[in-house]
């Protein structure tokens, strides 16, 4: 398999899940201009031209981040990293992995784009509203987003939180997403994707 990556990016948390599952797998840069750190057209590999990618052995691609996520989970039998389906527990897990997708990440991607600062201090509220809302479901003391148990949701919810220092947000408001981001971000399968992003 080949994760098509750009380092700082939601693609860290397939990253993640790939080191979590103990998959053998090559990763692949790919620069703000689509094209990969050996040279290929990345709109032709993914016409999204979004990270991430992941290119499975037999040469499919598959796209958008919490398909990946759940791809990858279910193919390697872990039902800790995705609950079972059909189970409360994986309805539970979904239901974080897509307030991280619909509603987290939208609102923090614009603030990578050039805007004046009015509309990024409006954009920045937005996102606060939604760091609010993690913050109450981790202030009953649950290490992760579902309970005791990290899961595929935890992997991408923290990279998106983790943006808020990067983005100008006083993130002391919120020491129950920021404890929770460090204890992610602290896990060998995130420290290792984080080195070897950075080394490619």
């Amino acid at each position: 398999m080949k994760l098509y990556f750009m380092p700082g990016a939601c693609s860290l948390a397939s990253h993640m899940v790939l080191n979590e599952i103990g998959a053998q797998f090559e990763i692949e840069r790919v620069g703000r201009d689509k094209k990969t750190a050996s040279g290929k057209d990345y709109l032709a590999i993914n016409p999204k031209g979004k990270v991430p990618a992941l290119e499975l052995d037999d040469g499919q691609v598959l796209t958008e981040g919490p398909a990946i996520l759940q791809y990858l989970a279910d193919s390697s039998g872990s039902e800790t990293l995705a609950p079972r389906c059909g189970s409360l527990e994986r309805a539970r897990v979904n239901e974080a992995l897509n307030f991280v997708a619909s509603t987290l990440h939208p609102s923090f991607s614009p603030l990578f784009r050039d805007a004046s600062e009015a509309e990024r201090e409006a954009q920045r509220a937005a996102a606060g509203k939604n760091l609010d809302m993690l913050e109450q479901q981790l202030s009953d003391g649950r290490a992760y987003l579902t309970g005791a148990a990290f899961t595929i949701a935890d992997a991408y919810g923290a990279v998106v939180a983790g943006w808020g220092e990067h983005v100008g947000l006083d993130m002391g408001r919120w020491p129950a997403v920021g404890a929770f981001v460090a204890r992610v971000k602290a896990r060998p399968s995130a420290v290792s994707a984080m080195q070897r992003e950075s080394a490619a």
